[in-house]
């Protein structure tokens, strides 16, 4: 049985774990108590968490559906390119002629804003990555998680879109 401490070898005992400081600013010593040592608590191991927040991940859902779109846009370009813009251009009717360069035109529009629809995925791709997706480009608030989910490569809030299609009627005639 180990025998109790008297209170001399307690105060000898506090005394140990007392360290005197002495700071620069008032060149008085400070007592310091060392942390007690506690032998029956076992560190806590914490795993690695990394916390990605439901904005986040909503965000590479919607890079999933990009790259998705992409990879479709690029197919359809393929097949365009191969099978229908080579087709004859000349015929000995004139109505047929024009018919045939009326939808050659049409389809090549069409590629055109296939061209700038892939330019926009691109660029939102690019933002997700360098975590500015979702904020607009106009007044800096964050763009509501509905609009994103609908028109992914949108760059402005509702409320400054708004303001912008509003400015472009004005300036029609």
């Amino acid at each position: 049985m180990p025998k109790k401490k008297t209170v001399k070898q307690k105060k000898q005992t506090v005394q140990k774990k007392i360290k005197p400081v002495i700071t620069s600013k008032t060149m008085k010593t400070k007592t310091k108590r060392k942390p007690a040592q506690s032998k029956t608590v076992a560190p806590v191991k914490k795993a690695p968490s990394k916390k990605i927040n439901l904005r986040e991940k909503k965000f590479q859902e919607i890079r999933k559906k990009l790259l998705a779109q992409k990879k479709s846009l690029l197919i359809g370009a393929i097949e365009a390119m191969n099978n229908e813009l080579v087709g004859p251009t000349v015929f000995p009717d004139l109505g047929d002629q024009a018919t045939a360069e009326m939808d050659r035109n049409f389809m090549l529009r069409l590629r055109g804003r296939e061209r700038k629809l892939l330019k926009k995925i691109d660029e939102a791709i690019e933002r997700i990555e360098q975590h500015i997706f979702g904020l607009c480009d106009k007044c800096g608030d964050e763009i509501a998680m509905r609009r994103l989910e609908a028109r992914p490569v949108t760059t402005m809030c509702i409320e400054c879109k708004i303001l912008q299609e509003e400015e472009e009627k004005l300036r029609e005639p």
